[in-house]
């Protein structure tokens, strides 16, 4: 018999991914145990109107997509409880889950790793005031209500490239804005977006503040130039950030294949791997191991996966 104080699958993470495999694993009578993690709810509790989420025709906020998910979930039978992993042992079978002083450690056969990616921000408090309100972190999530507009595209590598040129589609004017004079971008997209003629640089350059706390939406931008120390202001509806992610995968450092900039490794859409050989009954999905899509809509696929497979791998062992 199993021991019935192990549970069958344990999640990491509340966003999309984690959901939607909580959501599967519950109708399948896996009674999941849903760990919400440091930033429960994930980039979409943050994020105002979702208009390319499929069925819904007029758009639908973030929180209550997240909520209605979190309900739905909770519905076949899914536990979710406010707390982060601190550490893993992948070493052995059951997996052991470690949540910090005082807890008592958790025991799973399966493990859902959706622990998602943090966006960089520049950690600025009129920043943070206004994620959602004209600060964002993803060009093709918001970039349609930049039309019409004048934007700023923060970061001076290959991603503020490519999202400074999806913008051009919408916005009449992008101005990127670097903290040095060189930008690490690769030769091609520099030359893409300086040959563009609704782009301009601005180099040794930094944002000291954002604009519009007061009217709750980007108004500006205070620019310090850091050679001369300048101060000058820039007229922009939207801030986007295009200095990165950072994928939450501390906790598998060492036991899991990352990759340079530590997201996990998979093939097959979900199936993780250490030292390049599978490890039995452990998946990610969403933005742990999605660099490039960064979507709800692909997030919710691939958790969708991650559970049917948590699955299998139970019947195949006996469950």
């Amino acid at each position: 018999m199993s021991d019935t104080s192990t549970r069958d699958t344990v999640i990491l993470g509340s966003g999309c991914a984690g959901l939607t495999a909580a959501i599967y694993a519950a109708r399948a009578n896996l009674k999941p145990l849903v760990l919400e993690g440091h930033e429960p709810g994930g980039q979409l509790s943050i994020t105002t109107l979702v208009e390319n989420f499929p069925g819904w025709p007029e758009g639908v906020q973030g929180p209550e997509l997240i909520e209605n998910m979190k309900q739905q979930a909770a519905r076949f039978g899914a536990e979710l409880q406010m707390t982060e992993l601190v550490s893993a042992d992948l070493s052995k079978h059951p997996y052991v889950l470690d949540l910090g002083p005082g807890k008592e450690p958790i025991h799973t056969r399966t493990l859902i790793i959706a622990s998602g990616a943090s966006a960089r921000w520049l950690s600025l408090p009129s920043e943070q005031a206004l994620i959602g309100h004209g600060v964002s972190s993803c060009a093709t999530c918001d970039g349609f209500f930049a039309s019409g507009k004048e934007i700023a595209v923060i970061g001076g590598g290959d991603s503020a490239m490519e999202e400074a040129l999806f913008l051009t589609r919408f916005a009449t004017k992008v101005t990127l804005i670097n903290r040095t004079d060189r930008f690490r971008a690769s030769r091609i997209m520099m030359e893409r977006a300086t040959a563009h003629p609704s782009i301009q640089l601005l180099s040794s350059t930094v944002v000291e503040e954002v604009l519009g706390v007061e009217q709750k939406e980007v108004r500006g931008l205070r620019l310090r130039n850091v050679k001369t120390g300048e101060r000058t202001e820039l007229p922009v509806s939207f801030m986007f950030l295009g200095i990165g992610h950072t994928p939450n995968a501390k906790p598998f450092h060492g036991q899991l294949d990352l990759d340079p900039d530590g997201y996990i490794l998979t093939h097959g859409n979900v199936f993780v791997t250490r030292n390049g050989r599978d490890v039995p009954g452990v998946f990610a999905c969403g933005d742990i191991q999605d660099r490039r899509y960064r979507q709800a809509i692909t997030a919710a696929g691939t958790g969708c996966m991650a559970a049917l497979e948590a699955e299998k791998f139970l019947e195949d062992h006996g469950r």
